[in-house]
């Protein structure tokens, strides 16, 4: 009997191998609905931790959240070239801007994540199951990207609790995934953020996952993604005038480093 389904286990294994190799959509839909499984059980375990060791919605939590997360990089091929962490290195909070790619961001950002940092996100993230029971412990804090004036009154808030707290704040400035190779138009929310609290702005890049990842085509391997944290910018003495200056200078040095990473010309 055991012999048996030790044979329909090994046939089974061989058939799915087989049909990755001969069709992309058939290993781009199993690769995702195995980091969406491992998302959500990963997420379970890690909520349990976080509510045994640090007894709820804490940034606390975010150490035990990335030591689960690391390893996922693993089962996917992926390799990370990481440059200038001593930037993250900086006495007081800060507002940390990204580009946003795809759900496999998760995997960037805990590869580089500093320690008392958390990240704004859509409302909707809170009920992804157990991955919204997670980042909700990690202590993210959640805006209604509908309600303009409610992300206003929220980001206010961020801005007295990062310095009462000396938190760093994480944004995707771009406000959604973008998986072009390029960066979408920044909206100013981070910066009107850094401005208020005048707390330095620190952007990271993450390469273009063109190469590997790409819905679009259906395409899903192993690749190497290139991670640089830039130098901060400092925005002390600055006022509201001063944010769309601050949001393109942010994205011009973002979008010339995202292409030199990504090996293209700018």
């Amino acid at each position: 009997m055991e012999l048996g389904w030790l044979l329909w286990g090994t046939a089974v294994l061989l058939l799915l191998h087989v049909l990755m190799e001969l069709s992309p959509a058939i290993n781009f839909a199993l690769r995702i609905g195995f980091y969406c499984v491992l998302c959500l059980v990963s997420s379970a375990l890690a909520a349990a931790a976080c509510l045994l060791v640090n007894r709820g919605r804490t940034v606390k939590n975010m150490r035990i959240i990335r030591a689960v997360v690391r390893p996922f990089k693993y089962f996917f091929g992926l390799r990370f070239e990481v440059k200038g962490l001593e930037n993250f290195k900086v006495e007081g909070p800060a507002v940390i801007v990204s580009n946003h790619q795809s759900i496999l961001d998760m995997m960037g950002l805990m590869e580089v994540l500093p320690d008392n940092c958390v990240q704004v996100g859509k409302k909707e993230l809170m009920y992804m199951g157990t991955v919204g029971l997670i980042i909700y412990l990690g202590g993210i804090i959640f805006i209604n990207r509908k309600s303009t004036s409610s992300a206003k009154m929220v980001m206010s808030e961020v801005a007295k609790t990062m310095v009462a707290d000396n938190v760093k704040v994480w944004v995707y400035p771009e406000g959604t995934r973008n998986c072009t190779g390029d960066l979408l138009p920044f909206k100013k929310g981070a910066f009107h953020l850094a401005v208020q609290a005048q707390v330095p702005v620190i952007p990271v890049v993450y390469s273009s996952f063109t190469t590997f990842y790409n819905p679009k085509t259906k395409l899903f391997t192993s690749g190497k993604i290139k991670v640089e944290v830039l130098p901060l910018i400092e925005t002390k003495g600055l006022t509201s005038d001063d944010v769309t200056e601050l949001t393109d200078r942010c994205f011009s040095t973002m979008r010339e480093t995202l292409f030199r990473l990504s090996g293209r010309p700018s």
